[in-house]
């Protein structure tokens, strides 16, 4: 096994590294960390209490990462944030523990996060999910996987995202965003379907087409947008699995679905 920590780095005996890591100059590496093989912390990287980083990341400069959430109801109690293989974080990124004994702040595999991005705790992440700059994640803000966010897009707590989603630059994002829609505008509003990131992803012609006739079935100028949706969710076994997953997503919603914008 070869560790390369560079002489003004401190990083604790205690700190469980694999083969080949990198710890920059000037990081600092408390206690309860586990980092995984190859991966690269560049300068000036803190890593507190209670994280785990998986294989092949690159973190760059000013990067924090498992410092106390900013939540007034956090007392003290043990959390974690858990990061997964092969994810690129740039400078100034900021990753809070959760609130909650036994919580986790989670990003997933192979994610793209560009400078300045905060999660705050209890934030879940998907994989390959690509942040541009100074996205703000609120507390427990959930994240589907191949979802893309413009610069400066900021995301109330509790809200959900899910998966194929584009969101745009500079907009706030206050209700649920559901699979394979651009949101965009302020208010937030779903623009269309996402359908070069679909495309991208293998999904052929006729599935992109039923996921299309869905959607505008069920924000038909026609009827109800209460009963399309109650007519879905009594149907939901005659649909393709990607429809059944989107009609899933509006049924676990709290704070509300991003509505249709003309």
């Amino acid at each position: 096994m070869s560790v390369n920590i560079h002489p003004t780095a401190i990083v604790s005996p205690k700190v469980e590294l694999g083969e080949d890591v990198n710890i920059g100059p000037f990081c600092i590496i408390e206690d309860k960390v586990s980092i995984g093989d190859r991966t690269n912390l560049y300068a000036y990287v803190k890593v507190h209490d209670y994280v785990s980083i998986g294989s092949d990341c690159r973190i760059f400069e000013y990067t924090a990462i498992g410092g106390e959430p900013q939540d007034h109801g956090y007392k003290g109690e043990v959390s974690y944030v858990r990061i997964g293989n092969n994810n690129l974080i740039r400078e100034n990124v900021t990753v809070n523990r959760a609130t909650g004994e036994g919580n986790e702040t989670i990003i997933g595999d192979d994610c793209f996060i560009m400078d300045g991005v905060h999660f705050a705790h209890n934030v879940h992440v998907g994989n390959c999910v690509t942040i541009a700059n100074k996205v703000g994640l609120s507390g427990f803000v959930q994240v589907g996987n191949h979802t893309v966010f413009g610069g400066m897009a900021g995301v109330h707590q509790f809200v959900r995202i899910g998966d194929y989603c584009m969101i745009g630059g500079m907009y706030r994002v206050v209700k649920d965003v559901p699979h394979y829609t651009l949101a965009s505008g302020d208010p937030l509003r779903l623009t269309g379907l996402n359908k070069v990131g679909l495309e991208r992803a293998g999904f052929d012609a006729e599935k992109r087409r039923e996921i299309t006739r869905f959607y505008r079935e069920l924000y038909s100028k026609e009827r109800r947008f209460t009963d399309s949706l109650n007519e879905a969710l009594s149907n939901k076994v005659k649909y393709i699995p990607e429809i059944q997953h989107i009609i899933e997503f509006y049924e676990g919603t709290k704070r509300g679905v991003t509505f249709w914008g003309l």
